[in-house]
């Protein structure tokens, strides 16, 4: 549902539980209200621990003792040198 929505039925609501003085008769609409309020919370509930799930932290494996960690300037592929180009344009002039 999501917070915006779930926000958006506890104002809901809220409006019909407090604000709303009106006789239908058959409906009840301070009951409504009520159960829009509850509907929120238990969206905007279910959001908060959806969301915390995914925050779990990742832990990387341990490092190996014999692995060199420093990097290569130049990368290799299969035993070969890979050689880098870049062309750096500098702003101003337009040829």
């Amino acid at each position: 549902m999501g917070i915006g929505g779930s926000i958006f039925l506890i104002a809901l609501g809220a409006i019909f539980a407090f604000a709303v003085e009106a006789d239908l008769g058959w409906l009840d609409l301070a009951v409504v209200g009520w159960v829009l309020m509850l509907a929120g919370v238990a969206g905007l509930l279910a959001t908060l621990y959806f969301w915390n799930s995914r925050r779990r932290t990742v832990v990387a494996a341990p490092v190996r003792e014999d692995r060199v960690v420093a990097d290569r300037v130049v990368p290799v592929q299969d035993d070969r040198v890979v050689q880098e180009y870049r062309e750096v344009r500098r702003p101003g002039r337009q040829v």
